[in-house]
């Protein structure tokens, strides 16, 4: 393998070697590689450092690297949150990944979706390199971490989402997780709806109307903690429930109405204005002065003992069903910050802030599941490692307000590699005004997810509380296969204009464009389609040589048509509402 231009690469010191392995030259530093055969294109590649045992404690870096022919390449898929799966030149800075942001994973994917090269590191904390060679057309792919590196390098051509799905099962491990079924119903937050402005009462009337309207929990954002409106985190860090008062009573009446309660938490930050700044700010990672505000260092017993106190009162005391986490992310080092690799002050019981943050999540998880063995912990992109599985339940789409589209990419983004956590979307909101089509719009664009609504419930018309009843009971209907079945979303490099999700028996396609939709000819008795496209003409090819009965219903689950569609080699086509949805039953 030619030198690689890698400006922003770390440079190692050891002996450099190249091994051949599954139709690859490697090239590997600082250690001996051992490969295995996993399967048909699949292998493991594992190195650890000259000096050291395998344990990664080391401290110096080990990497693998190799090039495949960049042919019929259409994206690179990572878990970043942009929704752009462009190309990038190897040039490009790696993409660090460690437990507070990130995870250590990547795809190349060809035409037809083909996994050209997947590749993933068992170590949390990792470095990724991805890119073009532009003097040869290759792809160069690198990865590297300290003292010993496990890596998973999928050639297979297989569906990129099949080879994503078997990393998440890697990662795994065989290990079992305990994610309630509520956490995959609809859920209420109040962020776009309220944002600070919450009150028992207001809560508790959206609470009850969003339960007439198909959903199980509510999920009160900032602003509980504090009687400031003005969007700040001046006055995060005691977490004091000023805006709810009494608030043992007030989550008792949200039980009441048939709904699970979680509360929102900043975890790294601590405001100026709050009581506990004057205790912690002897134990900042940085400080952040737009948001009047810093981030505590976890490496302290005495920060991990504050948050974990504060934290798990509102399952322990207050008697809610779990915890949202905010800025999880933030612990990790931001761009120009040297935090992760200097040293801590005597007080500190570990030298990483990764692992201060796991010994924070640990301690929470135990003190909540000791409070409510059912409690759940609700995440957020960027910090999708999956060294988070064991003190998570849920994993939630990061903002983008009134954006269905990027809705849409980063739940499927998630889904490819949530491994066994309930996928969130972000919150949905729209306009007053908005149409009943355009509210389906938004919920289609998040139907492999468990949707979150936060728009004023009492303030929507007939006709979009219609819309919105009628899709919540799609997802609700419908969750076995929308969010545990086989996932295949199409052309990543598109925002995925099409996307289809199977179990067996149920096969769910959801469009985004105006594409025709492929019928499998088998394995299937009931076919839902989707249309989030202003096209109302679905143009379906294939299938099983018989009919099957048709009903078409609109944005607001009105029957507008029904009757017998002939299915088989040919095509044909059937009008579907934008917002609205088709339902094929096979057999007649």
């Amino acid at each position: 393998m030619d030198e690689v231009w890698e400006p922003h690469a770390r440079k190692l010191a050891g002996t450099r070697r190249r091994v051949g392995a599954g139709g690859l030259e490697l090239e590997v530093v600082g250690g001996t590689p051992v490969v295995r055969t996993l399967d048909d294109g699949v292998i493991e590649v594992t190195l650890t450092h000259e000096d050291g045992d395998g344990s990664g404690t080391a401290g110096r870096d080990v990497r693998v690297s190799w090039l495949v022919p960049c042919t019929r390449a259409t994206a690179l898929w990572t878990p970043l949150t942009s929704g752009a799966h462009w190309i990038p030149a190897a040039w490009s800075p790696p993409r660090p990944a460690s437990l507070p942001k990130g995870a250590p994973v990547a795809s190349l994917v060809g035409s037809g979706d083909t996994g050209l090269c997947t590749f993933a590191a068992s170590q949390i904390d990792a470095l990724l390199g991805a890119g073009v060679v532009e003097e040869t057309g290759d792809f160069h792919c690198s990865v590297q971490a300290s003292g010993a590196l496990t890596v998973r390098i999928d050639t297979s051509g297989r569906h990129f989402a099949r080879c994503l799905a078997d990393v998440a099962a890697w990662w795994g491990g065989g290990e079992t997780y305990r994610i309630p079924d509520i956490a995959r119903m609809p859920a209420y937050s109040t962020w776009y709806s309220m944002h600070q402005d919450v009150a028992p009462e207001r809560v508790e009337t959206q609470a009850a109307l969003a339960k007439e309207l198909g959903c199980e929990v509510v999920i009160v954002d900032d602003g509980w903690m504090t009687a400031d409106r003005a969007r700040g985190y001046g006055h995060c860090g005691d977490w004091e429930p000023l805006s709810l008062p009494d608030t043992a009573a007030h989550v008792e009446r949200v039980h009441g109405l048939g709904m699970a309660y979680l509360l929102w938490y900043a975890l790294p930050i601590v405001g100026r204005d709050s009581a506990a700044w004057k205790e912690l700010e002897p134990y900042l990672l940085r400080r952040v002065d737009f948001l009047d505000a810093g981030v505590v260092d976890p490496r302290y017993p005495v920060v991990r003992e504050h948050l974990a106190g504060r934290v798990t009162r509102s399952v322990a005391e207050w008697g809610m069903d779990g915890v949202k986490f905010d800025f999880v992310d933030w612990f990790a080092a931001r761009d120009g910050d040297a935090d992760e690799t200097h040293p801590p002050g005597p007080e500190a019981d570990c030298a990483v802030v990764s692992e201060g943050v796991q010994l924070l999540l640990a301690e929470v998880h135990e003190r909540l599941a000791a409070a409510h063995p059912a409690a759940m912990v609700e995440n957020r992109q960027p910090y999708v490692s999956p060294g988070l599985w064991p003190y998570s339940t849920m994993i939630r789409a990061t903002d983008c307000p009134l954006n269905p589209t990027l809705n849409r990419t980063r739940t499927l983004d998630l889904r490819l590699i949530a491994g066994p956590l309930a996928v969130h979307s972000d919150m949905l909101m729209w306009h007053p005004s908005e149409t009943p089509e355009q509210i389906g719009v938004h919920l289609i664009s998040v139907l492999f997810s468990v949707p979150q609504i936060s728009v004023d419930l009492a303030a929507q018309t007939v006709e979009q509380r219609e819309a919105l009843s009628f899709w919540l009971s799609v997802f609700r209907g419908h969750a076995d296969v929308l969010q545990l079945g086989a996932l295949e979303p199409s052309r990543p490099e598109l925002c995925y204009p099409i996307v289809r999700a199977h179990d067996g028996a149920c096969v769910v396609v959801a469009r985004y464009a105006p594409l025709p939709v492929e019928v499998p000819a088998a394995g299937w008795s009931r076919l839902l389609v989707a249309n989030a496209d202003a096209s109302a003409s679905v143009l379906l090819l294939g299938g099983p040589e018989a009919g099957a009965e048709a009903v078409v219903q609109d944005a607001r689950g009105r029957t507008v048509w029904s009757g017998l569609v002939r299915l088989g080699a040919g095509s044909t086509t059937v009008d579907v509402p934008t917002g609205g949805l088709l339902t094929l039953t096979a057999g007649l």
